[in-house]
């Protein structure tokens, strides 16, 4: 179904702005590979198993360079109809790279997050619908259910977006002088919750004309079937 031009639009437009706040957020955490320590990770020291949270870290930056970028890239027009063996080869290691490194660095570095316990809750939600809609997604595509494929990747690139969002929020918040905790756990579960409402939206609104499709595809295919002088007898209802 295409979508009306003005939505097709800020479509665009917003893929553009994910894009290059994730290119932003990868060129800012090239501090944290250098030989000095950022003052994000000085804040948290000390640490139980200081090494250990540092390597989940640099796992988790470069999971991350890669996997929004790889999803945004995956849900274009071009990708999808144009180079579906691309299409499939990337998301493959999309998957790989999400499910093995992404989300179990996020969720280990989500014990120690700032903000206490409602952050901690907060980035474990989103790697738990992170890890369910890939699962979900490879499995759907398999099983070449796209409608339902397409809802299952959407949930993943809203949440890898939170990072994009939570920071702009943040800056936002910082400008308005509110308190510093708050505008952490707020900027964190807004874009979590609110992805997870989104894209429920989006693909119920989608799901009645997707229906009616499958069924009309459903009634020509078993009219053809039926009009083949070679096709079964109980297929067609001889």
């Amino acid at each position: 179904m295409r979508l009306p031009r003005p939505v097709a639009s800020l479509r665009a437009a917003l893929w553009v702005v994910l894009a290059l706040g994730s290119a932003a957020i990868a060129w800012g955490s090239l501090v944290y590979f250098g030989e000095d320590l950022a003052p994000f990770m000085l804040e948290k020291l000390p640490l139980p198993l200081e090494d250990v949270w540092m390597l989940a870290l640099k796992v988790h930056v470069v999971a991350a360079a890669f996997s929004l970028p790889a999803c945004l890239l995956l849900s274009t027009k071009l990708v999808i109809k144009r180079t579906p063996r691309f299409h499939r080869w990337l998301g493959r290691v999309a998957a790989t790279v999400i499910l093995f490194a992404l989300v179990p660095s996020g969720l280990y570095m989500s014990v120690f997050a700032k903000g206490g316990l409602p952050s901690t809750l907060g980035f474990a939600l989103s790697g738990v619908i992170v890890a369910v809609g890939m699962v979900q997604g490879v499995r759907t595509a398999r099983a070449r259910r796209f409608a339902e494929h397409r809802r299952w990747a959407l949930h993943v690139l809203g949440q890898l977006s939170v990072a994009v969002i939570s920071r702009a929020m943040l800056f936002a918040f910082d400008a308005a002088a509110v308190e510093e905790q708050l505008a952490y756990v707020v900027s964190l579960w807004l874009p979590v919750v609110g992805s997870l409402v989104l894209v429920e939206l989006v693909s119920r609104r989608r799901r009645p004309s997707l229906a009616i499709w499958r069924n009309h595809e459903a009634l020509l295919g078993a009219r053809s079937l039926r009009l083949r002088p070679d096709a079964p007898r109980a297929a067609r209802g001889g």
